[in-house]
């Protein structure tokens, strides 16, 4: 496979222009919408629609306003949970002149608490028939994994830069105390995120360590800074090119190698078995796809010396919800990450069990702590919009990128998505 480098294109929305026709798909729509909304605690504003007058509906609670009623439902009725995020890119709702941009996530939690209830359970069974599949353009294989990192982590570095903290760590923090957590405890908190991968997985002077995802660089130049030498692997070159130069400027590009590769080339070279001491990946295993699951782990397994350990960072959903849901097309995988699919706790202890010697050895939820980071990510980023206009973002993009931060911060509050760190060692087999 040749690694390339294609910057994506800003400012191209194919089919936002198009409103879907408002038919008998959109009253339905509109009927279980409306009959949804009434069981929550929630607030919406609907204003006057073709058919039927302006109404407020709802039992109290984070409030949002329908701009345009007959846009939201036929695009619901299109496109089911992909055409409510479309629509809140159009602006066809959203929040309310006076208020906060933060009640989103507000509203979005309440409808995370309750996401498997929100349709009727009869309905429920019809759900296959009418959701999008992946497309196999997104699937995580050799020929498309680069293209879909590159879509999200190369579209520009100084963007990323505008809303994470200096570390430049895009993934959960740790926190003292997530319940009192302000931006002021970010950078350390990232690095208690990291030292602690770190030290479950071993790493001291002299250690061989693998980085599978090399972010910006901050975990591999901690890990040289304990002793260790670290090979570090990427897709994104945007990253790529920043990790290097902060590596070289934390005086550690003696001991770091970072490395444009697809994982499963590791798997496929023989000077790599048994070559590191310890392995760490953090919140990578994402975007390797459910097909992938058991190459990804054969790989760690693979890799990995006698005596060896891994840390491994992952966003985790109920395997129940993972099963139902892991072939849908969602606004997510549309938009923000192709290819993305999060695993449960059970299906990566099955995928080490049933396919490699490793078997998971310690847990720790911190999905409290990632609904904290996200919205500290998403009041950096909102304060930053004439820097992200100047950087040639759009505001399709940057009301994309608020329901992106805030989708995913009400996930992890409500309780719907979880963030787990997993050590795994060898066992018997």
């Amino acid at each position: 496979m040749t690694l390339t480098h294609e910057r994506p294109q800003l400012g191209t929305w194919p089919g936002l222009d198009e409103v879907p026709s408002h038919g008998i798909g959109a009253r339905i729509a509109r009927r279980l919408f409306r009959s949804a909304v009434n069981r929550l605690d929630v607030t919406v504003h609907l204003a006057a629609g073709a058919s039927y007058p302006a109404e407020t509906i709802g039992r109290g609670g984070p409030a949002v306003h329908v701009h345009r009623p007959d846009e939201l439902f036929a695009r619901l009725s299109r496109d089911q949970l992909i055409g409510f995020g479309e629509a809140y890119l159009t602006g066809a709702w959203g929040e309310g002149p006076d208020m906060s941009e933060s009640a989103l996530g507000d509203f979005l939690t309440v409808l995370a608490a309750e996401l498997t209830s929100l349709v009727p359970r009869p309905l429920q069974r019809l759900r296959s028939l009418v959701v999008s599949r992946v497309p196999r353009s997104h699937h995580g294989s050799r020929r498309n994994t680069q293209a879909n990192v590159a879509h999200h982590y190369d579209l520009s570095n100084e963007l990323f830069a505008l809303f994470l903290d200096p570390t430049l760590s895009y993934s959960s923090a740790l926190f003292d105390d997530p319940a009192h957590a302000s931006a002021a405890d970010l950078v350390t908190a990232q690095h208690r995120k990291i030292d602690r991968l770190l030290d479950q997985a071993g790493v001291g002077e002299g250690t061989r360590l693998l980085e599978i995802g090399t972010g910006w660089g901050e975990l591999a130049i901690r890990a040289a800074a304990r002793g260790a030498n670290v090979h570090t692997i990427t897709l994104s070159v945007e990253q790529l090119d920043l990790a290097r130069r902060r590596i070289a400027a934390a005086g550690f590009a003696d001991r770091v190698e970072v490395e444009l590769c697809d994982y499963r080339a590791l798997l496929d070279t023989p000077t790599t078995a048994g070559a590191y001491d310890a392995v760490v990946s953090v919140e990578m295993i994402e975007a390797v796809g459910w097909q992938y699951w058991p190459t990804y782990f054969q790989t760690l397994d693979h890799v990995l010396a006698p005596g060896g350990r891994i840390a491994i960072q992952a966003i985790t959903m109920p395997h129940d919800r993972m099963l139902a849901t892991r072939d849908t097309h969602t606004f997510i995988t549309k938009y923000i990450f192709p290819g993305g699919s999060l695993p449960s706790v059970r299906a990566i202890e099955e995928a080490a069990a049933q396919h490699t010697s490793l078997q998971v050895v310690d847990q720790l939820a911190m999905g409290a702590h990632y609904a904290e980071t996200l919205r500290m990510w998403d009041e950096a980023f909102l304060a930053s919009r004439s820097e992200v206009e100047r950087l040639g973002f759009d505001e399709t993009f940057r009301r994309m990128w608020h329901f992106y931060l805030e989708y995913c911060r009400a996930g992890f509050a409500a309780g719907y998505i979880d963030d787990h760190q997993l050590t795994l060692t060898r066992g018997e087999r």
